[in-house]
């Protein structure tokens, strides 16, 4: 077939090139400038220096560019201003890897290198994606800036007149945040439907209720409880705050899976194939993320396998949100510093056999020591022929400040005080033929001089629970017996408290045995987030729903002899039960404390009970499926601790203002009540005279209460009275 030239032009035709449709022949030799440059960079922020001076800028800079990755040799390209000889006060590097390039921008970017100077980094190929098809305006347009908008306050709740506390509840599929009222039915604030998808979580101070989703977290919080940020983490299964809510670490059991064709909102490839992430909770975005570690396996006596537990919070938080830090079982730990994300000193901490770690809650405060530090606390196993130890390290400088030699041990747990005033080491230690096994306590005496280490070794069996005491140097610990083979029923437990010997010069003494209470069967231990009362208890158990409510500093009656040589007056002050109970929870003022049946861990008469501080049950309620209740957190109180003892000295004023307070509020709502019910009556009255009249009129005749019988006769009312006798009982007694 001959080939049709009908739609070329002639010759003599003027040929218009516009016309002509190229777009199939661009696509296909377009040079694809993102393939090859993914480890570049473009770092910008550098300082102007002439032709001289640029090999040592260039090495200046290398130095920081080659602590997230290697760059390749002669990677660095400083242009030069022809006229002017100098630096253009940018360049561009090529890593020997894209994973390197993209650390470079995460953590680099932003790093000061003088009081003038702070270097900008960016991917080549980002600059040229967002640059190209006239993205960026040649011309200069002043931004515009949208006018101030007020957010709402995120710790309003603070201010409520009555002092009263928060609290959230999940129960079926509603979720609903609350105020409480004592004895009253607690005050709704906001209640809806389907607003988490497995649980509910406070962050630690309060500011937000955290729900959690099959595509990630939201946190929510201010008056109108609006969404505050979204985190996208899909299939997430557990989050962690940093104590001062800075950041927020999300965990998820599947792998991420992230790809250019599926993306997912604030997530790059980076984080394709991990598990954990830490934000910025302040931006929304992601700061790394990291894989599952495998944990080590280990074997029984018998050399079978034994399955571990993950460990969470798997990434710890110093007091300060300054680091954050990961074990690796029986190797390391890594340390890194925030917000950047870095290793500390570009390198794990060595500690071979390492079992587990815990940094001091707060800031510690050594004697002599006036330079900053956080302290976190470790132990290692015995290995071969050397002693198991426990050490105290201090960040940054990675000095181990103090250490301690221990023998046949079968396991320890690190157990700080709230102040990091001390930490408890409770060890489990086996006999030489390893069939039975008691602990010891060794105390760590952190703020005295040298770290001195105090032994308490008078306890027989086997410690199950220790907690300390909130702001105090009292401690409460459970120990029982060994479990016989095949044991149906739990061996009973016993319950200890411990308190210091009192000193003339105001140090505290050693711990001393106060008391033991035997015969129990209560496994678990909370104390108020004030110190003193503490709520010992039996959970999980199908035997025993004890709680036993104690005060530590009881003031016995003036006849009465007290101890003075402990720091500690124990008193029992009530004994309760709570069918079912699976967790306990006190409020943050140390006021209330609830119990919970929780439709987590069984279906039997869920809800819960909230008692006062003393043990006396102010309101119960039973709510089918009822799963959670959590208390809302409070923030560290603004008041020095001189404030807060006077308010302390004069707390018997106080308390007679308060109830005053609540008395005009019973008063009140006394009268409210009468109130409501004289407005019934009446309504009740007026609408009874109304019928009356109407059957009045339609002749008939109405018999009231008493029998008493109105008549229409002739226009007058006729009132006939008529008695009625009724026989309520009769008994016939033969006297003989």
């Amino acid at each position: 077939m001959a080939p049709s030239y009908e739609n070329l032009p002639l010759e003599d035709e003027e040929f218009d090139e516009s016309q002509i449709d190229f777009t199939d022949l661009e696509e296909q030799y377009q040079v694809r400038l993102d393939e090859g440059l993914d480890a570049f960079v473009v770092i910008d922020g550098l300082p102007v220096v002439p032709e001289d001076n640029r090999a040592k800028l260039i090495k200046f800079i290398l130095r920081k560019l080659n602590s997230v990755g290697r760059v390749k040799d002669d990677g660095v390209f400083m242009p030069l201003n022809e006229e002017t000889g100098q630096t253009e006060g940018f360049a561009f590097v090529e890593y020997s890897a894209p994973a390197e390039a993209i650390h470079a921008v995460k953590q680099l970017n932003g790093t000061p290198l003088d009081r003038k100077h702070t270097m900008v980094v960016n991917k080549l190929t980002d600059i040229d994606r967002y640059g190209r098809e006239g993205r960026v305006d040649e011309e200069y347009h002043e931004p515009q800036i949208e006018p101030f908008q007020q957010k709402e306050h995120l710790r309003s709740w603070l201010g409520d007149p009555e002092g009263r506390d928060q609290l959230v509840m999940y129960r079926g599929d509603k979720v609903g945040v609350f105020w409480n009222n004592k004895e009253d039915p607690p005050e709704q604030v906001v209640d809806r439907d389907n607003w988490t998808e497995s649980f509910v979580q406070w962050s630690p101070q309060g500011t937000y209720l955290t729900s959690m989703h099959a595509q990630g977290v939201q946190l929510w919080g201010g008056k109108a409880w609006s969404r505050q940020k979204r985190f996208s983490h899909p299939g997430v299964n557990l989050v962690d705050f940093s104590p001062n809510e800075k950041y927020i670490t999300t965990w998820s059991h599947r792998p991420l899976q992230v790809d250019e064709t599926h993306p997912v909102p604030s997530l790059s490839l980076e984080e394709d194939g991990k598990n954990y992430i830490i934000w910025d909770i302040a931006t929304g975005k992601p700061l790394r993320s990291f894989a599952t570690l495998d944990v080590p396996t280990s074997t029984d006596a018998e050399g079978n396998p034994v399955k571990k537990k993950m460990q969470w919070p798997t990434f710890k938080w110093s007091s300060d949100d300054k680091y954050v830090a990961r074990m690796t079982q029986g190797q390391s730990i890594a340390v890194y510093e925030l917000p950047r994300m870095n290793l500390l000193d570009k390198s794990s901490i060595k500690i071979e056999g390492i079992m587990d770690f815990e940094w001091a809650p707060a800031t510690p405060r050594r004697d002599g020591v006036k330079t900053y530090e956080q302290l976190f606390c470790y132990w290692t196993p015995e290995l071969g022929s050397n002693p198991a130890k426990v050490g105290l390290m201090s960040v940054p400088s990675k000095e181990v400040v103090r250490t301690r030699n221990l023998f046949n041990v079968s396991d320890a747990k690190l157990h700080w005080q709230s102040e990091a005033a001390y930490v408890c080491v409770k060890v489990d230690r086996h006999s030489k033929s390893k069939k039975s096994l008691a602990t010891n306590l060794e105390i760590f005496r952190v703020r005295e001089k040298g770290v001195p280490v105090e032994v308490v070794d008078s306890i027989k069996d086997t410690v199950i629970n220790f907690a300390w005491e909130p702001k105090g140097n009292r401690f409460v610990l459970i120990t029982t017996g060994e479990i016989p083979a095949g044991a149906a029923v739990p061996p009973k437990t016993a319950v200890s408290f411990f308190a210091p010997e009192r000193t003339k010069g105001g140090a505290v003494g050693n711990f001393r045995h106060i008391r033991t209470v035997d015969k129990k069967n209560s496994n678990a231990i909370y104390w108020s987030p004030k110190g003193r009362f503490v709520v010992v208890a039996t959970l999980q158990s199908q035997q025993s729903f004890e709680l036993d409510f104690w005060d530590l500093s009881f003031e016995k009656p003036k006849e009465e002899k007290e101890d003075k040589d402990v720091n500690a007056n124990l008193q029992l002050m009530a004994t309760a039960e709570h069918y079912g109970v699976t967790d306990i929870e006190w409020d943050p003022t140390g006021r209330y404390v609830t119990t919970v049946a929780s439709a987590f861990r069984h279906h039997m008469e869920n809800g819960y009970h909230i008692y006062d501080f003393k043990g006396t049950l102010l309101r119960e309620e039973h709510i089918d499926r009822f799963k959670q209740l959590l208390w809302r957190p409070r923030p560290p109180t603004l008041l020095s601790k001189e404030e807060q003892a006077e308010i302390r000295k004069n707390l018997r004023n106080y308390s007679k203002l308060f109830d005053e307070q609540d008395l005009a509020k019973k008063n009140t709502a006394n009268r409210q009540v009468v109130e409501a019910r004289r407005r019934l009556l009446e309504e009740w009255q007026a609408w009874r005279e109304s019928q009356i009249e109407m059957l009045k009129a339609l002749g008939a005749e109405i018999e009231l209460n008493g029998g008493r019988v109105l008549k229409e006769e002739d226009g007058a009312v006729e009132e006939v009275e008529e008695i009625v006798e009724e026989i309520i009982e009769e008994t016939e007694e033969v006297i003989g």
